[in-house]
């Protein structure tokens, strides 16, 4: 009986190894410095590559407009989706690298959702100003998010500035908008999940928002989402590093999407 037993916690261990080798992401960042944690919602298990970096806080830059759009609509300063705030073009002048992707749409009037779209600052930067500071940081607060420290500025504290989240706590975030465990109603929470969306199939909805800005003297590159399949979702935050802007703005998807394929959790059509 005691050999039995011996031998079963032999096998749960040497399966358990197994499994964990299976899934050890390490090769996909050879030759990037990074982290990503996976949540699987029905097996409750996270999957994480650089333990210490899904703990640690770094800016969110773009990746704040989740949030930022919840509390614009909570407050009123954004009706709907659709809500029109006009470019201004003497207080938000078009820069050196407005040539490329996403800036390039960055000069003319924007919706809320065209504006997490191609994630324009300057309409966030509009919107937080009309949140004010008191507002903002009640609801960052509330909402939990990072280290919740909105003292940088209304229009910086999310831009390399005093706010600062990890990507655990990215997933923690994306988790309770997901299952509706924000104190934010369940219209904005509704016209958020809307906007976030990304792509779109009969075998699964891929939702997520991209952020990136300099640390130091290279890139930071998130992308943070969820991932819904038939029968279950999967949360997740990559944060990654390059030596500039051009470097992460694709990788960081791509690095994600490829990741979550040869886990099967992406459906196969969508490999490459």
């Amino acid at each position: 009986m005691q050999y039995t037993k011996l031998f079963c916690l032999l096998l749960t261990a040497v399966a358990a190894t197994i499994q964990s080798r299976a899934q050890d992401l390490s090769a996909y960042f050879k030759n990037t410095e990074g982290a990503i944690v996976i949540y699987d919602l029905k097996h409750n298990r996270y999957l994480r590559y650089n333990e210490a970096r899904c703990r640690e806080r770094f800016s969110p830059f773009s990746t704040f407009k989740i949030p930022n759009s919840l509390i614009g609509l909570e407050t009123g300063v954004i009706r709907d989706a659709d809500f029109v705030i006009p470019w201004d073009r003497q207080k938000y002048p078009p820069q050196e690298d407005w040539n490329i992707e996403p800036f390039r749409h960055w000069g003319q009037d924007h919706t809320l959702r065209s504006a997490i779209r191609y994630s324009v600052v300057w309409y966030y930067k509009e919107l937080a100003t009309r949140v004010g500071e008191e507002r903002m940081k009640k609801y960052v607060a509330d909402l939990r998010y990072g280290n919740q420290d909105t003292s940088g500025g209304i229009t910086r504290f999310w831009l390399n500035s005093s706010l600062r989240i990890s990507p655990d706590e990215q997933v923690e975030f994306l988790k309770a908008l997901y299952q509706e465990k924000l104190p934010v109603s369940k219209r904005s929470l509704g016209i958020v999940k809307d906007i976030i969306t990304l792509e779109k199939t009969a075998d699964y909805k891929l939702s997520g928002k991209t952020g990136g800005g300099p640390r130091g003297n290279k890139s930071l590159g998130w992308f943070v989402g969820y991932l819904e399949t038939k029968d279950n979702v999967y949360f997740f935050a990559t944060n990654i590093e390059g030596a500039d802007y051009l470097a992460i703005r694709d990788k960081r998807i791509s690095l994600t999407k490829q990741i979550l394929a040869d886990l099967s959790y992406l459906p196969a059509v969508t490999k490459q």
